[in-house]
């Protein structure tokens, strides 16, 4: 079933005490991949080199041209880990909110915005639930005043990035069994409770709950949740409209990213 009305998928029919929300982030909140974003915020605050943006950048890229990959996933993982290790957690803390203002507030889906905002209203927790980075998952979650956000945990010691996880990467699985154990900590019902997701990677994830939906779904989520039954809606203006407008940011910013690395290294 598809619609055009974010209201229709949450219409306050239940009692809220023990009912949540749960959200991916990269596509079905933001528009493209956070994890980009943070990349080029540290390009920016000159972390790490021009190479390493042009490969961030040529991932984003393949990210928004064909979704989500778990083999992209921890190769962008891995690169990650190497250049934060080192660095000060409350830098990254930061430059999260430097990326939500700049970036990412541009970017936000307002239906699902509207969507987190009438779970909200009517009194159910809401919570992210991502492969982003927990500090910038945070800082998404804290300025559209959700419950709160899962993410995945760089390992830290004396306040500096060790360059090892602390947790799993939070993907696919992952998402779901870290639901759980939240669901169980705060007594949340989740035969009662909603996740939505633009990806069939998170398949688990919405398969935990007791209403799925999909948001901007690549073709393989689209094609389960078809037959499955679940809701579907896509705040594109057209999947091929969206995919060449996708597909041109990335490009623009990639060229972006080349003409400030030049000017920041040539001095004009």
């Amino acid at each position: 079933m598809s619609s055009t009305n974010p209201a229709s998928a949450t219409a306050p029919t239940d009692g809220a005490e023990g009912v949540a929300a749960f959200f991916d982030v990269d596509n079905t909140l933001v528009r493209g991949a956070s994890a980009y974003l943070l990349a080029r915020k540290l390009h920016e605050r000159k972390f790490f080199h021009l190479r390493e943006i042009m490969w961030f950048a040529l991932k984003q890229l393949r990210f928004v041209a064909r979704g989500e990959h778990l083999g992209d996933i921890q190769a962008i993982r891995d690169r990650a880990l190497l250049l934060v290790k080192g660095i000060l957690v409350a830098d990254i803390e930061k430059i999260g909110e430097e990326i939500y203002d700049e970036y990412i507030a541009p970017k936000l889906w307002q239906g699902t915005v509207a969507i987190a905002n009438q779970h909200r209203a009517v009194g159910r927790e809401v919570w992210l639930v991502t492969a982003t980075p927990v500090e910038v998952a945070n800082v998404i979650a804290s300025r559209l005043n959700l419950s709160g956000a899962l993410g995945t945990v760089v390992d830290r010691e004396d306040g500096l990035y060790t360059g090892s996880l602390a947790t799993p990467i939070l993907h696919a699985a992952e998402k779901a069994q870290a639901v759980r154990e939240l669901a169980k900590e705060r007594g949340i019902s989740l035969s009662n409770s909603w996740a939505y997701s633009d990806s069939y990677n998170d398949v688990p994830l919405l398969e935990a709950v007791g209403h799925p939906v999909c948001v901007n779904p690549d073709a393989r989520l689209r094609a389960y949740a078809k037959r499955r039954g679940w809701q579907v809606y896509d705040f594109r203006k057209g999947q091929r409209a969206a995919k060449l407008s996708l597909k041109a940011a990335g490009v623009i910013g990639f060229i972006w990213a080349l003409k400030r690395s030049f000017k920041d290294r040539s001095g004009f």
